[in-house]
């Protein structure tokens, strides 16, 4: 007969996911200095789960734990249909395609608690077997977590590297206080490359597997307030995440697999045209993006990030949307599309200053104000460029 693992691994297989692996559930002891450290450089996102304990002692979250169930499901990296050249569009970095992978991975985790629930009455066990599953929102640290499993090392920038999906995979674990046999760790194997982070854009990687979270780009399009201006254009025309970190990897080479039809992705959804974004209500909102994991921080900061999108892509047909916004009530939002108007009303920078000095006169919002300046400023300067060339 099967032993208890051999068949939660057959059944992982038949629920469709990709790689299983398993691990004690000992202390991360090896991990508390460095996010001691992290923490107190100020390098965390605030994002993370805050009690350092609990994310690296398994006990004191889980009474008696014994066993780490780590799981990872391979997400495509291609669109299927071409993006449409019709208009200026953003992007969402790939890790937000297809329905919000929370969703998915805590539906495979808990048909696979299921599973192992029936296997206790076969095995004549007694109903004490307890489980708790949890996606990247839990206490653990899911790369820590899968790394010990087997499914993969931890390369430079912080994700899990597995042999036959690169980092395109989402990663979830269920701890248990079942006994089962541990799987071997895979060794770091980056070795000497530096590819990630060398591009990464705003150097945020640390080289080590750590980052400064807060310089991250994907951490900048999830922020509510202004975005501060050496990451605008950094950020390009995504306007949730970033992904440049693992478009360069060697091991991410020809990776693409289209595994699970719910995390197709749907150009409307993840190539947005950028213009519609500026005026959608929060039902057409929701109904556009509330079902993609790079909603959950809300309207506002896709709205922000599809003004600074505009601007880097030069779309000066979309002005008069822009204008508009400089009377949203949200001092975020006209703040943003201030400076969009700096950045694209230098072929009529006379009539553009006029507009910003009148809003400067009404607005009572003091980092809006500095926004408006530093617009003007702008223009001011793209003015003086352009009498030099005729002079």
């Amino acid at each position: 007969m099967a032993t208890l693992k051999e068949r939660i691994i057959a059944e992982s297989r038949r629920l469709g996911i990709d790689k299983i692996g398993f691990a004690s559930a000992e202390p991360f002891d090896h991990l508390k200095d460095s996010l001691e450290e992290q923490k107190n450089r100020g390098y965390t996102s605030g994002f993370e789960h805050p009690v350092i304990e609990e994310r690296i002692y398994p006990e004191r979250t889980f009474e008696h734990p014994q066993t780490i169930i780590a799981i990872a499901l391979a997400y495509p990296t291609k669109a299927r249909e071409k993006v449409p050249r019709d208009e200026k569009r953003g992007q969402f970095a790939r890790a937000s395609w297809g329905i919000d992978y929370h969703d998915i991975l805590r539906d495979r985790l808990e048909r696979l608690i299921t599973f192992i629930r029936n296997q206790a009455e076969t095995l004549e066990e007694e109903q004490s077997w307890r489980f708790k599953p949890q996606v990247d929102t839990g206490e653990l640290i899911d790369v820590a977590a899968a790394q010990r499993a087997g499914l993969g090392f931890i390369g430079r920038n912080g994700l899990l590297i597995t042999e036959e999906f690169g980092s395109f995979v989402y990663l979830g674990e269920i701890v248990t206080n079942i006994s089962l046999e541990s799987d071997e760790p895979v060794p770091f194997g980056c070795g000497e490359c530096t590819r990630c982070v060398t591009a990464c854009p705003t150097e945020a990687l640390l080289g080590d597997g750590r980052m400064n979270a807060k310089r991250c780009l994907s951490y900048q399009t999830q922020t509510k307030g202004m975005m501060p201006k050496e990451y605008r254009r950094k950020m390009g025309s995504v306007i949730y995440g970033c992904d440049i970190c693992q478009l360069v990897c060697p091991y991410n080479r020809g990776k693409d697999f289209h595994f699970h039809e719910e995390m197709e992705p749907n150009i409307e959804e993840v190539y947005p045209k950028l213009r519609p974004m500026l005026t959608l209500s929060n039902k057409a909102f929701k109904e556009q993006f509330g079902h993609l994991a790079g909603s959950w921080r809300g309207k506002k900061p896709l709205q922000r990030n599809a003004l600074i999108a505009l601007a880097n892509l030069g779309g000066r047909e979309a002005l008069p949307d822009i204008l508009a916004c400089t009377e949203d009530v949200r001092p975020v939002i006209r703040g943003t599309a201030v400076w969009a108007i700096g950045k694209l009303g230098n072929r009529e920078p006379e009539r553009w200053m006029v507009i910003l000095r009148q809003l400067q006169k009404e607005e009572k919002d003091e980092e809006v104000l500095s926004e408006i300046l530093g617009a003007i400023a702008q223009l001011e300067q793209g003015g003086h460029k352009s009498e030099s060339l005729l002079s």
